[in-house]
């Protein structure tokens, strides 16, 4: 897909890597709707700040209206509360695919007739390294980003026939609010991450692995589990 002249929609821009992605965007020639459940937070200059809460269908269905010109859209927004899936919160479990999981299909949704009826574009998701690796401290979170992962691959192929591709990024720690208690030396320049993601959506792959951590993990996911 052409990133100049197209014209995007990035969730949880006003921050980390929705962030950099919407820049990143503006510097390649796109017109950028930059999403935000507060677009007053959004300090992004060129950009055109978009009230949408991945969590409330209404304010999905009001953006699709108001971005109507869409031909891209990344689902970047995400939660991260750390719940486990057996002691952990239930309600915070819930809370990781309400909107890790949930989010991302209601908005997909939403704006697949906009894409489609503009032409054709595509759709990036912002997945993890943990859609693979399932570490039980984070369980929660990587039980939605496997969802999210499996979305990704059902909608790759159900929105083909629209003109429609479907990409996914998988990263592991980024240098990111989310990621604060993490060591630096762990973590990935998500302003590299943005490239990355970019250059694959401009190619049309269908994966993106944006980090060593991330390709090491895919490349051994035929191996046997490993014993508790």
């Amino acid at each position: 897909m052409e990133l100049k002249d197209a014209v995007a929609v990035v969730t949880g821009a006003n921050r980390g890597l929705g962030r950099h992605l919407a820049a990143q965007l503006v510097e390649r020639g796109a017109k950028v709707y930059a999403a935000a459940r507060r677009p007053e937070t959004v300090d992004l200059p060129d950009v055109v700040p978009l009230r949408l809460d991945v969590t409330d269908e209404e304010s999905i269905r009001a953006a699709a209206r108001t971005a109507s010109d869409a031909t891209l859209l990344v689902n970047n927004a995400g939660i991260s509360t750390g719940a486990r899936l057996i002691a952990g919160d239930p309600d915070a479990v819930r809370a990781e695919m309400e909107t890790n999981f949930f989010g991302p299909l209601a908005v997909t949704r939403a704006f697949t007739p906009v894409i489609r009826d503009n032409g054709g574009g595509a759709v990036l998701n912002v997945l993890s390294v943990l859609s693979w690796l399932h570490p039980a401290g984070v369980g929660g979170y990587a039980a939605a980003k496997a969802a999210a992962w499996a979305l990704t691959d059902a909608a790759r192929e159900e929105l083909a026939p629209h003109g429609i591709a479907v990409s996914a990024l998988h990263v592991g720690y980024m240098d990111t609010d989310m990621a604060a208690a993490v060591p630096a030396d762990r973590k990935t320049d998500p302003a590299d991450v943005a490239a990355q993601a970019l250059d694959g959506v401009e190619k049309g792959l269908p994966e993106i692995l944006a980090d060593e951590t991330t390709r090491y993990v895919k490349q051994g996911l035929s191996a046997a589990p490993h014993a508790a």
